[in-house]
């Protein structure tokens, strides 16, 4: 959570720098210092992500050379999801905190016309976010472990489309269905990464042991 913080304060500063040192009347350059503040966003988020497994790493090797086994007492596995799980609840808090300040008014929302869902849908999209960032910490570390860089591309690149998706609200059906079909994706491919099969997600679901 701390490295989530870290990276957003980051990107805020130098966005905030950009629009302060552009003009605030031309609304096409301010829509690119929009798109550009997402996307540079997005890719220090992910780059705090890489030196955050690097650090687990080296915590990793510590954890080991102090064990009697000499065998770490958390896998990267672990380690992976719990990482997923920190930058997600943040980025889900922060996405709270900006729809709480909107709900304090004024005004109530659709009354000139403009989609009455707005709440709902951005409540949609920030579990489908929390979700996403708990996979793409699995993929990504399982990436950087076996130095499969592709894997690390695929996670930023879905990163980027689910972020880029945002620009077509108020078309929410064009930023929600395709995030919460990239989630499923994400969340089959990270299954199978954990060791999952099919044959285990059967006998789950049949509450077999």
């Amino acid at each position: 959570a701390f490295f989530w913080l870290v990276s957003l304060l980051l990107s805020s500063l130098i966005w905030f720098i950009a629009v302060k040192a552009s003009d605030p009347q031309d609304e096409r350059l301010q829509k690119g210092l929009l798109i550009f503040g997402v996307m540079f966003s997005v890719l220090l988020q992910e780059a705090f992500r890489f030196l955050y497994y690097k650090l687990l790493r080296k915590a990793i090797e510590g954890l080991v050379a102090l064990s009697e086994d000499g065998c770490s007492p958390i896998s990267i596995q672990q380690m992976a999801y719990v990482a997923g799980v920190g930058f997600g609840l943040m980025s889900g808090a922060f996405s709270m905190i900006n729809l709480l300040a909107d709900a304090l008014g004024p005004g109530t929302v659709g009354i000139h016309g403009d989609s009455q869902l707005y709440f709902l849908t951005s409540a949609f999209m920030t579990m489908v976010l929390i979700f996403l960032h708990t996979f793409w910490g699995i993929l990504f570390f399982h990436g950087c472990e076996h130095r499969r860089w592709w894997e690390i591309a695929a996670v930023v690149i879905m990163h980027l489309t689910v972020s880029g998706l945002s620009f077509c609200n108020p078309l929410y059906v064009g930023s929600l269905v395709p995030s919460y079909l990239l989630m499923a994706a994400a969340a089959a491919w990270a299954y199978l990464l954990s060791g999952g099969s099919a044959q285990n997600l059967r006998r789950f679901l049949l509450c077999k042991c």
